[in-house]
């Protein structure tokens, strides 16, 4: 019988800790709840930003008059 691999080991975005990508790990991936908080303070603080390209205008858009 095969041993099982070893969990998929991951950084913390917040400090960088090694984190194990198990189903007991709550905060995944995360290294703890405080991590987690910090991180969703960046980005309501609007600290993290997706890019976003310029759009084309839609042919079938109405045309202001």
């Amino acid at each position: 019988m095969k041993s099982a691999a070893p969990p998929p080991v991951v950084s913390c975005p917040t400090c960088g800790a090694s984190v194990a990508w198990v189903a007991e790990n709550r905060w995944k991936p995360f290294c703890s709840e405080r991590g987690k908080m910090i991180d969703l303070g960046q980005w309501a603080a609007g600290k993290y930003r997706v890019p976003a390209g310029e759009q084309a205008p839609d042919d079938e858009s109405p045309q202001p008059q």
